[in-house]
C-alpha cells in the first residue's frame, strides 16, 4: 500500500475517532442534563406535595411555590409552622415512593429557637433509616419555618438512568478500539511487508554473489586446457568449495533462526573453556585484522557450561558485526573478566556505532540499522536476533553499549557454577 495513502488513512481515522468521541460526549452531556432536569422537576413536585399535605393536615391553605433549590442536590421547603420529624419523614417517603425517586436522601428541620437545622435522618433508596454521620445542612433566611432535603448521591443516581447512552458509549468504545487495532494491524503488516521485502532483497543479493562466483569458476574448470594448469585448477576448486560453504552457512543461518522462533532448537550444554573457543573462532580473522585484533582476556575462571557450536556462532557473529560496521582497518577488542559467580565477555569495536533510537531494535529479527545511502554492509538482519535467542536459551544476559561514531560494545554476562 502506498505510504501516502496509509498516512492519509491514519489521519482520517484519528480525525474520525476524535469527531465520534466529541459527538458522543456532547449527546451524553445533553442526556445527563435532561435527566438532571427531570429529576429536579420530579423532586420539586414531590416536595411541593409534601408541603401541601402538611398544610392540609394542619388545616392551612396551600403555599404557592413553597420549594427553593439552594444547590444542585439540596432543597428547602416552606412550612409556616413547626413540625415533628416523624410526620415529615412519613410524607417524604410517601411522595418519593409515589414518583419512583429511589436514591439516598437526608433531611433536617429548622429550629427557630436555636437558629439551627436539626438533623432528621439519612434514608437509603429503600426508604430505610441508615446510620451515618450527620451532615450540616445549609440554612436560608427566606423562610421562618422550613425543612431541608439533600440528595448526596444525586449525580450517580441520574447517571444510572442513562442506560441506553451507557450502552451506546460502550459500543462506540468497542468500535473505536477495533478501529485502532485495525490501524495497528495495518501498520504492523506494512512494517512486516517492508521487512520481508528487505530480507528477500538481502538474501537474493547474498546468494547471488557466491552463485555467480561458482558459475565463473565452473566455466573456467569446464575449459579442457585447465587440466594443463594443476595449480590454477586446484585454486578454482577451492573457490567453489569456499563459496559452497558460504552458501551452506547462509542457509543454515536462516534455518536455525526459523527453528529458534518455533522453539525447536536443542541446546547441548557441556563444559567448555571460553578462551580456547575465542582463539578458535578468531583464527580465521586474525590474518585479516593483524594487530587490530586485541585480546584483553583477564578472566582466570573460564570454565562454563554451553553448547559449543552455538557459542562459537555467537562469538563469530559479534566479531563479524564488529568488522562489518567499522571503517577499514577495523579494530576489534575481545575482553573477559570475572565477576562474583560469573564471567563477563565483551566484544568491542571502534566503528560507526548505533544511534540511541535504534539500540532497542537491533535484536529484532530481520532488523538492520539504517545506513542512509551506504549499502556496503551485507547480511540478512538475522545475526543479532540469533545471538539474543541463543543467549536466552542458555539463560545468560546480553547488553549493548554504543555511542554513535565512537563504537559499540556487546556485553555477555555468563553465570558460572561454584
Amino acid at each position: 500500500m502506498n505510504r501516502n495513502i496509509i498516512r492519509l488513512t491514519i489521519i482520517f481515522g484519528i480525525v474520525s475517532i476524535i469527531g465520534i468521541i466529541a459527538v458522543q460526549v456532547y449527546w451524553v452531556k445533553r442526556a445527563f442534563d435532561l435527566k438532571e432536569q427531570q429529576f429536579r422537576q420530579t423532586v420539586m413536585v414531590a416536595l411541593q406535595d409534601v408541603a401541601n399535605n402538611i398544610s392540609r393536615l394542619y388545616k392551612l391553605s396551600d403555599i404557592e411555590n413553597p420549594v427553593t433549590q439552594l444547590s444542585s442536590d439540596y432543597y428547602v421547603v416552606n412550612l409556616r409552622i413547626p413540625l415533628d420529624k416523624e410526620i415529615l419523614e412519613h410524607y417524604l417517603t410517601e411522595e418519593f415512593s409515589k414518583r419512583q425517586i429511589r436514591t439516598d436522601f437526608e433531611y433536617g428541620i429548622y429550629d427557630c429557637d436555636t437558629d439551627k437545622i436539626v438533623y432528621g435522618a439519612f434514608l437509603n433508596a429503600n426508604y430505610e433509616v441508615r446510620n451515618t454521620n450527620p451532615k450540616a445542612l445549609a440554612k436560608t433566611d427566606k423562610y421562618l419555618n422550613y425543612f431541608g432535603v439533600r440528595f448526596p448521591n444525586k449525580s450517580s443516581y441520574v447517571a444510572s438512568k442513562l442506560d441506553i447512552w451507557i450502552v451506546s458509549s460502550l459500543v462506540t468504545l468497542v468500535v473505536m478500539a477495533f478501529f485502532g487495532y485495525s490501524m495497528f494491524v495495518i501498520l504492523r503488516q506494512k512494517r512486516l511487508s517492508e521487512v520481508q521485502r528487505d530480507f528477500v532483497n538481502n538474501m537474493t543479493h547474498e546468494f547471488q554473489t557466491p552463485i555467480s562466483t561458482i558459475q565463473v569458476a565452473t566455466d573456467v574448470l569446464n575449459n579442457p586446457k585447465i587440466l594443463e594448469q594443476p595449480e590454477r585448477f586446484k585454486k578454482y576448486v577451492q573457490i567453489i568449495k569456499q563459496e559452497n560453504n558460504r552458501l551452506k552457512n547462509q542457509v543454515e543461518t536462516v534455518l536455525t533462526t526459523a527453528r529458534l522462533s518455533r522453539g525447536k532448537i536443542e541446546i547441548n550444554q557441556e563444559l567448555q573453556e571460553l578462551h580456547s573457543l575465542i582463539h578458535e573462532v578468531t583464527a580465521s580473522v586474525k590474518a585479516e585484522l593483524g594487530e587490530n585484533l586485541v585480546f584483553e582476556l583477564n578472566a582466570d575462571r573460564t570454565s562454563l557450561y554451553a553448547d559449543k557450536v552455538h557459542l562459537i556462532n555467537v562469538i563469530r557473529n559479534l566479531v563479524e558485526n564488529a568488522i562489518k560496521y567499522s571503517a577499514k582497518p577495523a579494530t576489534v577488542i575481545i575482553a573477559s573478566r570475572n565477576i562474583p559467580h560469573g564471567i563477563v565477555l565483551e566484544i568491542r569495536d571502534k566503528g560507526i556505532g548505533i544511534p540511541k533510537e535504534y539500540q532497542s531494535k537491533i535484536f529484532d529479527k530481520f532488523y538492520r540499522v539504517p545506513t542512509g545511502n551506504v549499502h556496503n554492509v551485507k547480511g540478512f538482519g538475522l545475526g543479532l536476533s540469533y545471538v539474543q535467542q541463543i543467549i536466552k536459551a542458555h539463560k545468560w544476559k546480553i547488553n549493548v553499549v554504543s555511542e554513535y561514531k565512537r563504537g559499540t560494545t556487546f556485553v555477555i554476562t555468563i553465570p558460572q557454577e561454584s
